[in-house]
Formats: structure tokens, C-alpha cells, sequence
């Protein structure tokens, strides 16, 4: 079964969204992460197919970045 969580974010740079991709994609291999920087709320999407998505684990990793990360429901 597949899961989906979305995130609301402040990252803005393509830069930056490609480092926490490969940081994430290490720390929650089982993880498909991607960004959508053109949404006003800079979309991080975690999608996994084979565990439930650690939603406190990611946004406590984004915050600790410097990074706001908020579950949209």
C-alpha cells in the first residue's frame, strides 16, 4: 500500500531541495522524496510503498536544518 505525506516548507532554492533529497533518501532509504518549489507553500512529498512515513522524524530533521516543515492534512 502506498503512503503519501505532504509537507508545507520555506525551502525556496533548487539547491538547496536537492541536498535534503540525497540527505532524506540516506537517512529514509525506502523513501521517493521530491520538492515542488512553483507551489507558493514549497511542497516537500514523501511517498513510501513499503513502511509508514516517520512524519515526526522528517520534520524534526528539517527543523534542525533551519528549515519550517509543516504536515498538511
Amino acid at each position: 500500500m502506498k503512503r503519501v505525506e505532504i509537507f508545507k516548507t520555506n525551502v525556496n532554492k533548487y539547491r538547496e531541495a536537492q541536498q535534503i533529497i540525497v540527505t532524506l533518501l540516506q537517512l529514509f532509504s525506502s523513501y521517493k522524496v521530491n520538492f515542488d518549489l512553483d507551489d507558493e507553500e514549497r511542497i516537500l512529498r514523501i511517498e513510501s510503498s513499503q513502511s509508514d512515513i516517520e512524519i515526526g522524524g522528517i520534520v524534526k530533521q528539517m527543523l534542525d536544518w533551519g528549515y519550517q516543515c509543516e504536515r498538511i492534512e
